[in-house]
C-alpha cells in the first residue's frame, strides 16, 4: 500500500539546510498497525506530512497504492487526501460554531456527496464512535475525549484506506486517551491501515510494528512480541 524509497526532505532555516528526512525506506502493507516514534526533531512530523500527501519529498519515491505521488498534480493530491487518507490530530481541529454532526459532515460537503447519503454516513460514523446522543452538541459542549471522537468520526466518514493519527491522545487525560486508543485499534482490527505518530512510548509500543526515527533516519523497525502485548487498558 505504501512504499517509500530513498525519501529525503530538507528545509532552509536561517539560511542553513536542515535535513528533516534522510533516505527513508519503508513499506507498509494494507491493514497494518504501525507506530512512528522518536524524540522532538527526529522527523516524525515531516514524515507524517509526506505520508499524508501534505508535503512532497525533495528526493526519493513515494508510492501510494502503486501510484507515484511525485507525478500527481495538486488537484490529484487533494483527492487522495479527501478519499484515501483520514487525519486525526492532537488539537482536534473542529469548527467551534458547528455541531458534532455538522463537523463530521464537512468532508462530504466538500466532496459533493448528496445530502441523503451524508445523513446516513453521519449517523453511522457517530454511532461507531459512541456519540449518537451528542450529535447536536458543539465542541464547547463536549469533553476532550468526545471532541477527539468527533474528529475520528470526521476522519473516517469518507471511508479512507489509511488513518494517520498524530499524537491522538496528547491533549487527553489517561482515561480518555485509553478510550481513544481502543477506538482506533478497533478500526484497525476491521481492516483500516493505522499509522500512529507519537513520542509516547506507551502509545507507540502498542502497535504491531514500531518504527523509530532519529535525526531524520529510521534507526529501528521491529514487529511487536505478541506474547508480551498488554491488554488495551494499559495506556
Amino acid at each position: 500500500m505504501i512504499t517509500l524509497a530513498g525519501v529525503s526532505r530538507t528545509f532552509m532555516v536561517g539560511g542553513r539546510p536542515v535535513h528533516a528526512l534522510r533516505g527513508i525506506d519503508m513499506v507498509i502493507a494494507r491493514g497494518e498497525y504501525v507506530s512512528i516514534m522518536g524524540p522532538s526533531g527526529s522527523g516524525k512530523s515531516t514524515l507524517l506530512n509526506v505520508l499524508g500527501c501534505l508535503d512532497r519529498p525533495d528526493a526519493g519515491s513515494y508510492l501510494l497504492q502503486d501510484q507515484e505521488t511525485a507525478r500527481m498534480t495538486e488537484i490529484e493530491l487533494s483527492l487522495v487526501r479527501r478519499f484515501q487518507i483520514g487525519f486525526v490530530f492532537q488539537s482536534f481541529h473542529l469548527i467551534p460554531r458547528l455541531t458534532a454532526a455538522e463537523n463530521v459532515e464537512l468532508p462530504m460537503v466538500f466532496a459533493g456527496i448528496e445530502p441523503e447519503d451524508r445523513r446516513s454516513r453521519i449517523a453511522r460514523s457517530l454511532d461507531a464512535v459512541g456519540l449518537t446522543s451528542r450529535a447536536d452538541h458543539r465542541p464547547d459542549q463536549l469533553s476532550g475525549g468526545e471532541r477527539q471522537r468527533v474528529a475520528i468520526a470526521r476522519a473516517v466518514v469518507m471511508e479512507p484506506a489509511i488513518l494517520l493519527a498524530d499524537e491522538p491522545t496528547g491533549n487527553l487525560d489517561s482515561l480518555s486517551g485509553s478510550e481513544i486508543v481502543q477506538l482506533i485499534e478497533q478500526m484497525n482490527a476491521s481492516g483500516l491501515t493505522l499509522i500512529v505518530v507519537t513520542h509516547d512510548t506507551g502509545i507507540g509500543g502498542r502497535a504491531r510494528r514500531r518504527i523509530r526515527l532519529a535525526d531524520g533516519k529510521v534507526v529501528a523497525d521491529e514487529a511487536a512480541d505478541e506474547a508480551a502485548d498488554d491488554p488495551v487498558g494499559r495506556v
